[in-house]
């Protein structure tokens, strides 16, 4: 190789960046202390946008297209290294390629969960997840606030603080929503896009925004959807008589498409028919049991007398005479009738004050 080889070498000419990856944000053109010489081409392809820096100081910016670098698309740089009248000669700059196309597919979700305030559950803890794209707005602002000198910026340099800020807002809108949880399936759309323009908003400083974000899911804990399950359980049952014959029926056809199983069914069957002959009589029981004793029929009030703990009866008035007689009625005698509340000592009964005037007082002590 000649002298003029070699230095011929040392001059760049054509300045451009085919991306073969998908999460390359920026990247620095490796000059490598050689130069770009005047004339050279600047190639920027769509999806694409050059920025030239020099010493440290953002310049000028390319949109798409391709360019031949002189001064008159030069003016920023032109300026900044004192080209009054042109230049003829090679100049060192720095070239950054941003990408201005939506990367998609970026994931985020909550590492913990948050707590919400429902009408109908109370205090709620929930996790959410789902997916958004992101997009370069301002190259320069970019370069300025989260770039600096990195060679190669790529997406996940930037999407653990991404994922920070879509929390904050995701749990803030969620919160505030005033969506019944049992609701929020249904409004996971429009929440999504409440949020893309907060988040975009957010990010302007960045010079990024968020042209599509996603909810996929809204999670309970498992103790929450657990009890849920057993709820939706209870409603799809309804009415236990009606499974019951429901359950009857389907033991019907499975006996009779196979002839085999044919008393397992029948048992099945007699066995369902049991319990619910046996509930049907447990609740008619209950709602024929009296609350007190059933009064004759006869139209003529009936006694009941307490006796050694135990009830008898039921007597006529005219008969409650003998009772006293025999010692079994006295006035501290508990005694109902059908017109009485409660039971009472015959003695506080006025209708039956009658009995105890007549009996004689005890006799006295002989000698």
């Amino acid at each position: 190789m000649g002298f003029m080889d070699k230095v011929r070498g040392q001059f760049i000419d054509i300045v451009e960046f085919l991306d073969d990856t998908r999460d390359t944000l920026v990247w620095r053109f490796p000059r490598q202390g050689n130069e770009i010489k005047n004339g050279a081409q600047l190639v920027v392809r769509e999806g694409q946008t050059a920025v030239f820096v020099n010493e440290g100081q953002i310049a000028d910016v390319f949109t798409p297209g391709t360019f031949e670098l002189t001064t008159q698309n030069l003016p920023i740089l032109s300026t900044l290294k004192g080209w009054k009248y042109g230049f003829n000669s090679p100049f060192k700059a720095e070239v950054y390629f941003v990408g201005t196309r939506q990367y998609t597919d970026m994931k985020w979700g909550t590492q913990n969960p948050f707590t919400v305030r429902d009408a109908e559950f109370g205090m709620v803890r929930l996790r959410a997840f789902g997916t958004y794209a992101l997009r370069v707005t301002d190259a320069s602002v970019l370069l300025r606030q989260l770039v600096g000198t990195d060679p190669d910026f790529r997406t996940d340099e930037v999407s653990e603080f991404l994922r920070q800020t879509i929390v904050s807002q995701v749990t803030s809108a969620l919160a505030t929503a005033n969506v019944p949880m049992l609701d929020l399936a249904a409004n996971q759309q429009a929440i999504s896009q409440q949020l893309v323009g907060t988040l975009s908003e957010s990010l302007v400083e960045f010079g990024i925004a968020l042209p599509r974000f996603v909810i996929e899911n809204i999670s309970m804990p498992p103790e929450v959807e657990e009890a849920l399950d057993k709820r939706s359980q209870m409603g799809i049952l309804g009415n236990l008589d009606q499974y019951t014959k429901f359950q009857a029926a389907n033991a019907l056809e499975d006996a009779a498409n196979n002839p085999g199983a044919a008393g397992q069914g029948a048992g099945m069957i007699v066995g369902m028919g049991l319990g619910q002959a046996a509930t049907g009589a447990m609740a008619s029981s209950q709602q024929a049991a009296p609350a007190g004793p059933p009064p004759l029929p006869g139209g003529a009030a009936q006694w009941y007398v307490a006796v050694n703990g135990a009830q008898a009866g039921p007597f006529a008035l005219s008969a409650l005479p003998a009772q006293v007689a025999a010692e079994k009625l006295s006035r501290e005698t508990l005694v109902w009738t059908e017109a009485m509340s409660a039971w009472k000592p015959a003695g506080e009964v006025p209708e039956l004050a009658s009995l105890f005037a007549a009996t004689p007082p005890p006799l006295p002590p002989q000698g």
